[in-house]
């Protein structure tokens, strides 16, 4: 593998040349093979079982891309040792990556509306989707992500160069397994080894919990900061406290101090200072649910503001990334110079995919859903730019806000809609469900862009595995809900993100005004706080851009548990310590270190989950 370091460059085209000569396989690499597509379609599909029944119940999701990766190698490395003919056509590090795309993007079809809108509809207005119904829908809705994400890979990964935590994190693991040498022997072992560890947190709290004799020993979930009442109280109202997991701080590990940082200032003002005072003056209720019922407002707005803004101010990069689409309708288009014309994803693509799969959102939501066509016109316009803000926070945070962008959508239908439930509901499924897929397949570009694979090939991969996904998780969906429904919403399937999404459907059905208490002036506040930083990052000195907060960081913080934050600036503190006192073994291990930890307390969740399950479903 050629050096991936990225020099500075005059112009984007230089870099590109660079990122040709030095990084880029070939044309001629083997990466979109069968057996890699399908093997991602077979491996997404099984996972995809596994983070709809843990959204259902958490309102989270696993890690898949890491996960899968490995799953894929150990599985051809098997093979290649038993069957002499696999042996001269080992699967390469270019298939391996491409197969993680069609997983990532089956894997997570729980989050196109599976574990919200789908099963809020149920709660809001009693009616069960048929089959058919929700395999056209979320395969409409999760093809136009795709689609919307290809004009933003060159501004957010080849000029941005933001750093796309797991892309860069499943890249990592890939060289490792992948690659011979000194080295990468070091990196690999200690990768490993670190997915040991990672997996034995994993089995010490969730296996260890569910076996009636032994819940006492579980490690737990969440931990109080220290010893007494108060402690105790900080993590019970206010989600204060230390996570019981590994993941999180590995990816903070990976995201660096500026995000992490203020990520974790944002947990303090909105947990440790908002929160009491919400929950002192009646206005929220204790919990994490209570309080994130209102400070997502502010934090979303914040967020939209800055996201909108920083992109806007890139306008010559998003001229030269729409300027050919003039030329391309017409059939004249050009290469203009281009060094990368010819690597990247084309525009015909992205005005080809948008337009049918756009139409394809509106005519099945006027056609199963009632909403009206101008509506559902505007829900996809309000999508790509909701898409840009969701990309850029997946970028910086390796979280994906997909929960925040649909409140946005469904706040606006709270207004040009009121009373209607379902086209509330459903046009922000529009825009989670196109976010997040547009988010993934970014995140999968960042791991081909350092690898130096073909962007087309992994678009294509993208595309069969949400095909992958709709086959397998549609039908789990129903296994698991439609034999009894009026579990949704209680303590043996909580729901927890579809009941926060039929709550603000409900509450704007009765009218704006029906907000919390303050929650407009803040949601004012929270706006002007995004185009001030964003602006200080866009025009202050050089000098100071590194001391300013992150927007997207601090929006964040305000859509997730204190102690995720809490646990990520950890992760990112012990790595800047480190490479602080020992460089070079930072720079050769901190990845790898994370992306172990990643990937073994994922791979070891998705175990037993499954396992957990098959014996509830075995036995008598």
């Amino acid at each position: 593998m050629r050096s991936q370091q990225h020099p500075p460059f005059a112009s984007e085209h230089e870099a590109a040349r660079w990122w040709l000569a030095n990084v880029y396989a070939g044309d001629d690499a083997v990466q979109l093979s069968p057996r890699a597509v399908v093997t991602g379609m077979v491996i997404g599909g099984v996972m995809s079982v596994s983070n709809l029944y843990v959204g259902l119940k958490t309102g989270w999701g696993l890690g898949v891309t890491i996960t899968a990766c490995i799953i894929a190698f150990a599985v051809f490395r098997f093979l290649e040792n038993v069957v002499p003919a696999w042996r001269d056509r080992p699967f390469t590090v270019l298939e391996n990556y491409t197969m993680s795309s069609a997983a990532s993007a089956a894997g997570y079809m729980s989050s196109a509306g599976l574990v919200s809108a789908i099963p809020a509809l149920y709660m809001t207005t009693g009616r069960m989707l048929a089959w058919w119904e929700i395999g056209l829908w979320l395969a409409a809705l999760s093809m136009l992500g795709v689609f919307m994400a290809i004009p933003l890979k060159r501004r957010l990964i080849n000029v941005d160069q933001l750093p796309f935590p797991s892309g860069i994190a499943t890249a990592e693991t890939l060289r490792s397994m992948h690659s011979e040498g000194g080295e990468a022997v070091a990196k690999a072992r200690s990768l490993f080894g670190a997915a040991t560890l990672g997996a034995l947190v994993a089995a010490g709290r969730d296996l260890v919990a569910a076996i009636p004799a032994a819940a006492a020993w579980a490690l737990p979930a969440e931990m109080p900061l220290g010893p007494g009442a108060f402690a105790r109280d900080l993590l019970a109202k206010y989600t204060i406290g230390i996570e019981g997991s590994l993941i999180m701080v590995a990816a903070g590990a990976i995201m660096g101090m500026r995000v992490a940082a203020s990520m974790l200032v944002g947990s303090v003002i909105f947990y440790g200072v908002v929160g009491p005072i919400l929950v002192t003056r009646g206005i929220a209720q204790p919990g994490y649910r209570g309080i994130v019922s209102w400070v997502l407002w502010p934090a979303t707005a914040m967020m939209v503001t800055s996201g909108l803004l920083s992109f806007a101010l890139k306008w010559r990069t998003v001229l030269r990334a729409f300027g050919g689409l003039g030329k391309l309708v017409s059939g004249t288009a050009d290469d203009g110079g281009d060094p990368l014309a010819h690597v990247e994803v084309p525009a015909s693509w992205f005005i080809g995919g948008v337009l049918a799969a756009g139409t394809a959102c509106v005519v099945l939501g006027h056609w199963l859903f009632d909403i009206t066509w101008w509506m559902g016109i505007l829900a996809v316009l309000v999508t790509f730019f909701l898409s840009i803000v969701a990309a850029r926070a997946t970028g910086e945070t390796d979280i994906t806000p997909i929960g925040a962008m649909g409140k946005i959508t469904q706040l606006m239908y709270g207004v040009v809609a009121p009373q209607n439930v379902t086209t509330n509901l459903m046009t922000a499924s529009i825009t989670s469900g196109a976010a997040s897929h547009a988010a993934d397949l970014l995140t999968d570009l960042k791991s081909g862009y350092l690898l130096g694979g073909n962007p087309r090939s992994q678009t294509i991969s993208q595309l069969f595995g949400v095909v992958a996904g709709t086959i397998v998780s549609v039908p789990a969906y129903l296994f698991v809900v439609q034999r009894a429904p009026e579990r949704l919403g209680t303590e043996a399937l909580p729901a927890p993100s579809a009941k926060v999404w039929a709550g603000v459907a409900e509450l704007l059905a009765k009218g704006i005004d029906s907000l919390p208490k303050g929650a407009l002036a803040a949601i004012a506040v929270g706006a002007a706080v995004g185009v001030a930083l964003t602006l200080l990052e866009e025009y202050a000195p050089k000098p100071w851009r590194p001391w300013l907060p992150s927007t997207t960081g601090l929006g964040i913080a305000g859509v997730i548990p204190a102690f995720n934050a809490i646990a990520m600036f950890a992760g990112a503190l012990v790595a800047w310590l480190f490479a602080r006192a020992r460089p070079r073994d930072a720079e050769t291990f901190t990845v790898p270190v994370s992306s172990g930890l990643i990937a073994g307390e994922s791979l070891m969740g998705v175990a037993i989950i499954l396992g957990l399950e098959l014996m509830r479903l075995t036995a008598p």
